[in-house]
């Protein structure tokens, strides 16, 4: 897997953006996203991407299960219907990002495919062995929806998807070099990983294409049942940390809402990193300090995987939660 690693990144990126290339003048003719509430920017623009960076990641994923002899029947066996859920939520996404689907069927849509991806999870996987195993399964669903329809809300800004992405992947990858992740995810990390790299040109500031929800569902499935196969080798903290800006922004910024008596469900910009832009940071600034405290949090899930003893990994979630803390006071400072 060491020797393939490069070959699988390099090839989920130049499928991603061949096939961007490909769809670009259909995604601009038949869904383009038109400025709302939530939007940062102020011009219609093209969105699906996430159409090729899902297709890139389940093709470069199979094609390496298949050719590599690191992977045995039950790897695939696991492996296949994940992929299979994220492609049946992509499409949900599809028809959303072109005509709304309403929040009840989205959601029993969203939980169908986490289901089925959880439910490929090995029964004697324990991510959460402090507890009975049939509620650490129905946290594991409620968790990997909620973290489906936070890594939506986030992507709010160009390349915000981009700098939380590949850390974690990173993050999973190096996992996997430590002996903390199976084979087939690694396989599933690298090639998500070199998918959103593909993605990445096209989105970058003034962004020329956004993922749309065709992209952002999918992907958070993805990571999320990533996270619980790193969770169930022992490394919960490791799981905890490299996911915790986004955990700490969404669910901060849904709480708040709910206090203030919102509909959580209707379009909005008050997320931490959104509301940096409104006190006068650039978009290039917001996602310059996401992906450094990112960077951050990658080299402490590494120390609790190389150190896991229960004082490192204490450690560790107390200086990812500073680091987290201290950067979503800096998003709410005003700018001159």
């Amino acid at each position: 897997m060491t020797k393939l690693g490069p070959v699988l990144f390099v090839a989920a990126a130049t499928l991603c953006a061949g096939l961007i290339l490909l769809l670009q003048p259909l995604l601009r003719r038949y869904a383009l996203a038109r400025p709302n509430a939530r939007s940062s920017h102020r011009e219609p623009t093209p969105q699906g991407g996430g159409i090729a960076v899902i297709a890139a990641t389940i093709v470069v994923a199979i094609v390496a299960a298949l050719a590599t002899q690191a992977m045995d029947a039950g790897a695939l066996n696991q492996l296949m219907p994940v992929l299979g859920a994220a492609a049946f939520v992509a499409v949900v996404g599809a028809v959303d990002d072109i005509r709304t689907i309403a929040v009840a069927p989205r959601l029993l849509f969203q939980t169908l495919a986490v289901m089925a991806a959880v439910g490929a999870l090995p029964t004697e996987l324990r991510a959460l062995p402090f507890v009975p195993w049939w509620i650490e399964r129905l946290v594991l669903v409620l968790g990997s929806i909620w973290f489906v329809n936070l890594v939506n809300f986030m992507d709010g800004v160009d390349w915000m998807t981009v700098a939380e992405v590949v850390p974690i992947t990173a993050g999973l990858v190096l996992a996997g070099a430590l002996g903390a992740l199976p084979s087939h995810g690694v396989v599933l990390a690298l090639a998500l990983g070199g998918a959103v790299i593909g993605f990445a040109p096209f989105n970058r500031p003034v962004a020329k294409l956004f993922l749309g929800d065709v992209g952002s569902l999918p992907i958070g499935l993805l990571l999320a049942w990533l996270l619980i196969m790193l969770a169930g080798q022992g490394h919960l903290a490791a799981a905890l940390l490299l996911p915790l800006y986004y955990l700490a922004d969404a669910t901060a910024t849904l709480v708040r809402r709910l206090l203030n008596g919102e509909q959580v469900w209707q379009a909005h910009r008050t997320h931490f990193y959104q509301r940096a832009l409104d006190k006068g940071l650039t978009v290039p600034q917001v996602v310059l300090r996401v992906f450094a405290v990112n960077g951050v949090l990658v080299a402490l899930a590494a120390a609790t995987i190389l150190v896991p003893t229960h004082p490192v990994k204490i450690a560790a979630l107390a200086l990812g939660a500073a680091a987290i803390v201290a950067l979503l006071i800096d998003f709410g400072r005003r700018r001159a």
